[in-house]
């Protein structure tokens, strides 16, 4: 398993930031900002690939969260030709723990990085 750096500045071609986001994509603070600033997240879109970032919504729900993560280990599982870069999410602002979050994307496919505080828990 491949860890994610803490701090993402840059990506390499074939890399892809996934972030938290809210379900209207409003992208104010943290790594969503960074996303949308740097990455290409787009304004208004909480779910989904979009420019070099990834969006999975943290903050409908643990619900929510599970099937977003479904839906973005199946995307990566498709797209082996990219890296993604998952950071800590629904772990800030949406207020889970690492312990919470991390079995959501066990069994994730080699293409993904994983963030330092998960990797106990997969």
């Amino acid at each position: 398993m491949d860890i994610t750096p803490d701090v993402v500045v840059t990506l390499r071609p074939d890399e892809v930031f996934v972030f938290g986001s809210n379900a209207s994509g409003q992208h104010g603070g943290g790594a969503a900002r960074v996303a949308y600033e740097r990455f290409g997240a787009v304004w208004g879109e909480g779910h989904g690939h979009h420019g070099r970032s990834y969006a999975i919504d943290t903050m409908s729900g643990l619900g929510v969260l599970a099937s977003e993560a479904r839906a973005f280990l199946t995307y990566a599982a498709e797209h082996p030709d990219l890296r993604f870069l998952l950071t800590p999410v629904g772990c800030g602002i949406a207020g889970y723990t690492p312990e919470q979050v991390a079995p959501l994307f066990a069994g994730a496919p080699d293409n993904v990085t994983v963030p330092s505080s998960f990797a106990p828990f997969l």
